[in-house]
């Protein structure tokens, strides 16, 4: 009962007592008096209730009360409890904590174990060759021919048993070493002339090349070959890997070579296909059937007439069982490693379907030279050559799936059979280890680019194909003086405004120099220029602004944004301004070169699987000073083929082809719009260094390309808006930002992809890699 009805109640009892009374004082008589009685029964019956609804009224408060004790007791408990919780997450955090400091403790501890225990090994190695150098010296010399010789002789007369083989007192490492280095050289090496230690200074058969001492480093030996065939028993799976080879009129003892490189296999699960393409050298025939008679491993098909390397190869490939096949030129050589190699990466990766490994060349007298150290896959780069070419595997179901090799490419069949298989697959991995040397003599493109100038024609027309294929328009030019070099011009589908994004602080002459090149040189008819003013002081650069406002009122911005600099804050505000679909950053201290530039970077940045563009950039001397960045070298990071002439070829061809690179820099950097929101920008943590870097990171993490344009050319008058980081300030920020990219893309610069780990890391110029590096 509410307290309202009780107080009804009551009222309601007052006024019966009160009528009660009133009744009492006048005369009635029987009926009223029967009446009354009634009353009087009701009214006690309405005190009674009244009494019972008051004790309830008592039961329920005193309920009431307990209910609102027990809820300040839970409370209590709850906040108590709430304190417990608190003080074990904050315990369990230090505890995190100091595990993470510890952590990090062990890991340097770690580290630096794994650099002394490096240091140890290179100085081994280093150990083992000096004994080597010196071994073999002694065993060359005169002194020691007599001194064996008269030993076998003094056995042969008085039936000793003493040796005339000498092994000098090593440490029981070192002694291991050098047997195992005493043993049968692989064949590859069987015919090399012999080269001087350079401490002996003794007469050689030719000059020692800076290749040459790599190989000495860094090329399998006797007892690295023979662990590798001790791991082979442990392959989970050991796949068949078919070798097809297409053979015509090669000279017998290059044809031999070839066949026995592949004998020579550590890994022994492979069969041998080899298609002779009605050869006329008489040769030829006797020399496969010997070899199929010796080894059932050896599969030969003699062709009844000659079909050139396109048809002889799927003539071969038709004996294949393989689950994949390796392609092996009839005059060239696998390494006694390459389908071990591979074999080892098909246990890590199973879904790989092409693989292609580094490749050297090698000429008559057995020498190396010229080694190949290539990327893992880019695809823009391979659209301007044919770079993956030895040694590649296929996954057979595939290629038999596509074709093979098709006819009317040959010399370019390879290309083309990439080109196309590429188009059905991602799983392409990279082996950066020379498995594969590359014959050179007179009539092999390896000894000259003009020896098959059709098979440029062939690539050509490959690529062609390839661009129609893709859906992707555009136009196929060879490079000039470059044989097997092509730069692709994709069709504009639409010319969309582009926004050209300059920040810039004072040095209004420098602006005004940028901002000429770029209105009076760019053909691109869709674009706009936002200029934003960092905290200028200098009147000329406020006339500078009026002026181009005045002359380009349609096309030229500025804006102010007066804060401490931080070049990615500045770029992200002036995003905010561009109208257009496309962005394009430049640095003030640069100026175009290259009429067509804008139009060159829209022609990619119009590509969904392209990130960021960036051009070639070069000191008003005409040497690079950007042509692509590589991760993990120098202090973190360094430019492509800095200071190289800006005619130059560079590695493999680099500097000439659209290549695809980790990143390019921010100096001239176009992207979508769209993309450059998606990935939220420039980092603001960085406020000079390594953003762009970490833009273009940013694109690949998302599964874009960044590429480099060689045609897209401006100067770039390095640093010189902001001046050199040389104040101890300054040396502080650079080094938090150095450590900030390694955390965060730590793996990324430990190992650029588009950058083999052969290589050096200690220069920008592609030099091969030293043991010190």
């Amino acid at each position: 009962m509410r307290m309202n009805d009780m107080n009804d109640l009551q009222t309601a009892l007052r006024f019966v007592r009160q009528l009660r009374a009133y009744l009492d004082s006048v005369a009635v008589d029987a009926e009223r008096q029967n009446w009354l009685t009634q009353l009087d029964a009701a009214l006690m019956q309405a005190q009674t209730q009244f009494q019972a609804t008051q004790q309830h009224l008592r039961q329920t408060q005193l309920q009431l009360q307990r209910l609102q004790l027990e809820r300040q007791q839970l409370q209590s408990e709850q906040r108590h409890l709430r304190q417990q919780n608190e003080q074990a997450t904050q315990q369990v955090l230090q505890r995190i904590a100091q595990n993470e400091r510890e952590w990090d403790r062990l890991k340097a501890q770690l580290q630096q174990r794994i650099r002394e225990l490096e240091s140890e090994f290179q100085f081994t190695i280093a150990e083992r060759d000096q004994y080597r150098g010196r071994l073999s010296a002694i065993e060359s010399s005169k002194f020691w021919q007599i001194r064996t010789q008269w030993l076998l002789l003094k056995n042969q007369i008085s039936g000793g048993r003493e040796s005339p083989f000498w092994t000098p007192d090593l440490p029981d490492r070192a002694t291991l070493l050098l047997e195992s280095s005493l043993s049968e050289p692989p064949p590859e090496l069987a015919e090399k002339p012999a080269l001087t230690h350079p401490e002996t200074n003794d007469e050689i058969g030719y000059d020692e090349t800076g290749y040459d001492r790599w190989r000495k480093h860094y090329a399998p030996r006797t007892a690295d070959y023979e662990r590798m065939a001790e791991t082979v028993a442990i392959f989970p799976d050991k796949l068949l890997i078919s070798v097809i080879v297409p053979v015509y009129n090669t000279p017998e003892p290059f044809l031999r070579a070839a066949i026995e490189s592949v004998q020579s296999q550590i890994y022994p699960n492979w069969q041998l296909c080899l298609a002779d393409d009605a050869s006329t050298e008489p040769h030829v025939q006797a020399v496969l059937k010997q070899y199929a008679e010796q080894d059932d491993r050896i599969q030969v098909t003699f062709r009844s007439e000659q079909g050139h390397i396109s048809q002889c190869s799927n003539s071969a490939l038709e004996l294949a069982s393989g689950e994949f096949v390796a392609l092996l030129d009839h005059d060239d050589l696998l390494t006694p490693d390459a389908l071990y190699e591979v074999a080892l990466l098909l246990n890590k990766h199973p879904e790989a379907d092409f693989i292609y490994s580094d490749e050297d060349k090698i000429d008559a007298q057995g020498r190396f030279s010229d080694p190949a150290f290539k990327p893992d896959w880019a695809p823009d780069s391979f659209l301007c050559r044919m770079y993956t070419c030895h040694l590649s595997v296929y996954r057979r179901a595939m290629l038999t799936q596509i074709g093979g090799c098709r006819l009317g490419y040959e010399g370019s069949q390879d290309y083309d059979l990439v080109l196309r298989f590429t188009e059905q697959t991602n799983h392409i991995f990279h082996i950066p280890k020379i498995l594969y040397h590359w014959r050179i003599h007179s009539e092999s493109i390896a000894q000259s680019a003009a020896a098959k100038p059709y098979a440029y024609e062939a690539g050509q027309r490959a690529l062609e194909e390839a661009l129609v294929r893709r859906g992707e328009p555009g136009q196929v030019i060879p490079v000039p003086n470059h044989p097997g070099h092509y730069m692709i011009r994709y069709q504009i589908l639409e010319y969309k405004r582009v926004s050209v994004i300059i920040p810039t602080r004072d040095l209004g002459e420098m602006l005004d120099h940028c901002l000429t090149s770029i209105f009076l040189q760019t053909t691109y008819p869709n674009y706009e220029v936002i200029v934003i003013d960092n905290g200028s002081v200098e009147p000329e650069t406020q006339a500078v602004l009026e002026k181009w406002q005045a002359q380009e009122p349609e096309r030229f911005f500025y804006h102010s944004l007066d804060i401490p600099f931080n070049y990615s804050k500045v770029n992200n505000f002036a995003v905010t301004k561009a109208q257009g679909e496309y962005l394009l950053f430049l640095n003030n201290d640069t100026a175009v070169m290259t009429p067509d530039w804008m139009a060159a970077m829209v022609e990619q940045a119009q590509r969904l699987s392209i990130g960021a563009v960036g051009a070639q950039l070069l000191y008003p001397d005409e040497t690079i000073q950007h042509a692509g960045i590589v991760l993990g070298i120098a202090a973190a990071t360094g430019h492509s083929h800095k200071h190289f002439a800006a005619n130059a070829f560079g590695y493999l061809g680099q500097i000439v082809s659209i290549c695809n690179y980790a990143a390019v820099t921010g100096a001239c950097l176009m992207c979508r719009k769209a993309t450059f929101d998606a990935v939220g920008g420039f980092e603001e943590a960085l406020a000079v260094g390594y953003n762009d870097i970490d833009l273009c990171l940013k694109f690949l993490e998302k599964g874009f390309q960044n590429v480099y344009l060689p045609h897209v050319k401006l100067y770039h008058y390095e640093s010189k808006s902001r001046g050199q980081d040389i104040s101890e300030d300054k040396k502080a920020r650079f080094f938090a930002e150095t450590n900030w990219m390694k955390q965060r893309w730590s793996s990324w610069m430990q190992r650029d992809p588009y950058y083999n780990p052969n290589l050096t890391t200690k220069h920008q110029d592609y030099r091969l890699r030293e043991p010190a590096d």
